[in-house]
């Protein structure tokens, strides 16, 4: 099985890494070509274009920041015509990136027309998990082409949660993940500046809830990242910019089935007011910084 990697950012470049160290045969592909440097070091292939990587591959996988990201590789732009534009016949492509509910039902229909395969593994974790084997993959699509990514998911989680057949449920199951960890965030901010500003011991108080109500390790590394302060962009594996570009897709998917999502809408205000502030490259639980400011509270991280 020969691997074509396209997107070699935070998250990507350490998916790749776990994927040449299970043995698999790898290329990459990244905009930037210096990030690439490394893996032409471990031995692995490096295209100068996704049409070449697409020549070789059996299997693309991409790894993108947004829609149009994945768009101009697959579907091509003014710069190139795309892993497309090669239409190789019974090639997979795996999208791990957290795309819109709309393009991943266009992508499912633009590879059936062209005779190929589409398999949506989004992936929940931080880089610095996935570096360490230990993201959570969220899957769907043709039960045999699940079952051929048994080995790419294997090396680089510790599950796969299989969502249906049709592959754009795994992007549904990952909105509605992001959702809830942002609604988290949002609610631990305000939480602790509550605590703060009663002058209550903001670390008291999460001992206290971590024992006695909250006992998750999405709690233990999100409040603990917002009592120390680690927003600062050389900290941040999620920005704030792709917090808000995510709580969108949430909106419109929502919006595309008539849901109200009254409480999205909110979390969506708070990551832009944040984003107006200078947050933008911080990590997403910088909105603590927001609910700080909205409670007088100094704010000097």
């Amino acid at each position: 099985m020969k691997i074509g990697f396209i997107g070699l950012g935070k998250m990507g470049r350490e998916i790749a890494l776990k994927i040449h160290e299970a043995g698999l045969e790898l290329a990459v592909f990244n905009r930037t070509k210096s990030a690439t440097d490394e893996f032409q070091k471990l031995g692995c292939k490096a295209a100068n274009s996704v049409e070449e990587l697409a020549r070789w591959a059996d299997v693309i996988i991409t790894m993108l920041s947004n829609d149009k990201a994945v768009e101009s590789v697959i579907l091509g732009d003014d710069a190139s015509k795309g892993v497309f534009g090669e239409r190789k016949p019974g090639q997979l492509h795996i999208s791990m990136s957290t795309i819109s509910v709309r393009l991943s039902k266009q992508l499912q229909e633009l590879h059936k027309e062209a005779k190929q395969h589409y398999v949506s593994a989004c992936v929940v974790g931080r880089p610095e998990a996935a570096a360490e084997k230990k993201l959570w993959v969220i899957a769907a699509g043709a039960p045999d082409q699940i079952t051929a990514c048994g080995t790419i998911f294997d090396a680089i989680g510790q599950g796969t949660f299989v969502m249906g057949e049709k592959p754009h449920l795994a992007n549904v199951a990952k909105l509605a993940n992001n959702f809830l960890i942002a609604s988290f965030i949002e609610s631990t901010s305000e939480v602790l500046s509550f605590v703060e500003k009663s002058e209550l011991d903001k670390g008291k108080f999460v001992e206290l809830i971590s024992a006695a109500l909250l006992r998750s390790p999405i709690f233990d590394n999100y409040a603990k990242r917002i009592l120390d302060g680690k927003f600062r962009p050389s900290e941040s594996g999620f920005g704030m910019q792709l917090a808000l570009k995510d709580l969108n897709l949430v909106l419109e998917a929502a919006e595309a089935i008539e849901t109200p999502f009254p409480i999205a809408s909110l979390i969506h205000d708070r990551f832009l007011s944040g984003i107006a502030r200078g947050y933008a490259e911080f990590d997403w639980t910088a909105t603590a910084l927001v609910s700080r400011a909205d409670a007088g509270l100094p704010v000097d991280f």
